[in-house]
């Protein structure tokens, strides 16, 4: 398959989308908990405000939530709302490298463009493990671009940048989702130019004026809370219209403050059901309730959530006006 995706295509926000959820999705008893109205209402606000490339199903899409039919009817509701507007990547993440080829064939045959691949995380993975885990992947599905899904709290550990300097020769890897910290501009030098190294929203700004020729994108969780500013981000980046980048990427960081609460790694233990505050307080979308078993937070870590959700509905109005 001749690859429709590669490196430089890579340019502006990757917007990963939740899963919209019928009422009764945090009952085991739901047998089909995709709320396909709200699913195509999401996806339409977020491609018209200008989002580039669309992700789906990663930890707060609750990959691992819903079950194989609920994934294949999401997958295929925003692939068929897109309707070829922007890219879409599929999130594909399994607890194994069979389950995950097959599923990987099973979204592009649904109508995704790519696919967003975490690898299993049962036993964690080394180097080499790691390596061949995506190269099976490549290998099984030639020509399908790959956004890798390198998240260290998931994934039990962080790709080294030895790791990916042998993926990076894949033409089928063409980005990685960054979580951040001290590793992520050492990685945009090591191979930046092959894979685009995605960093979070709040981070983009800072890291594309010391690299604006790879630092040509970034990861947000945020595009089903406020697409404009997100949108307006990007405008300002890829222009380097560093003055208006600087303003937006203030507000962008004073609206995720209140999620965090201080302590980055209690977020990640409850980043699923946080996340559903956020959207609830945004009210963007009615996002439903967060599946089983990842149903509930302790009640300031979702008041956090919420709070970030009002700070972005205050940003989305604000923008939504300057499109």
């Amino acid at each position: 398959m001749t690859m429709t995706i590669t490196r430089a295509d890579i340019r502006g926000i990757v917007g990963i989308v939740p899963t919209p959820a019928t009422s009764d999705a945090d009952d085991w008893r739901c047998l089909n908990s995709v709320n396909v109205a709200e699913t195509e209402k999401m996806v339409e606000q977020v491609v018209e405000a200008g989002i580039e490339l669309v992700m789906s199903t990663g930890t707060f899409g609750e990959c691992a939530s819903l079950t194989h039919q609920e994934w294949r009817q999401f997958s295929s509701c925003v692939a068929e709302t897109i309707r070829g507007r922007v890219p879409f990547f599929a999130g594909v993440t399994t607890l194994n490298t069979r389950d995950t080829i097959a599923r990987g064939r099973e979204a592009i045959d649904v109508g995704a463009d790519g696919l967003f691949v975490g690898r299993p995380m049962w036993l964690p993975l080394d180097d080499a493990g790691i390596v061949r885990f995506y190269r099976d992947i490549t290998e099984a599905l030639p020509g399908i671009p790959v956004v890798i899904y390198d998240n260290p709290a998931a994934f039990k550990g962080k790709i080294s940048v030895e790791a990916y300097r042998q993926l990076a020769d894949a033409p089928e890897i063409v980005a990685t989702k960054h979580a951040g910290g001290p590793t992520l501009e050492g990685d945009i030098e090591a191979f930046g130019d092959k894979v685009a190294v995605l960093p979070l929203d709040s981070d983009w700004v800072r890291v594309a004026k010391r690299f604006p020729a790879r630092a040509t994108a970034c990861w947000s969780g945020n595009v089903a809370c406020a697409p404009s500013p997100l949108a307006a981000l990007s405008r300002a980046v890829l222009s380097e219209d560093w003055a208006q980048a600087d303003r937006i990427s203030e507000q962008v960081n004073w609206a995720l403050a209140p999620q965090f609460g201080g302590d980055m790694s209690r977020f990640m233990d409850y980043s699923i059901p946080v996340g559903r505050g956020r959207f609830r307080g945004a009210g963007l979308i009615d996002c439903g309730p967060s599946r089983p078993p990842y149903t509930d937070a302790p009640p300031d870590m979702v008041a956090g959530g919420e709070e970030t959700g009002r700070r972005w509905a205050e940003l989305e109005q604000k923008h939504r006006g300057l499109r």
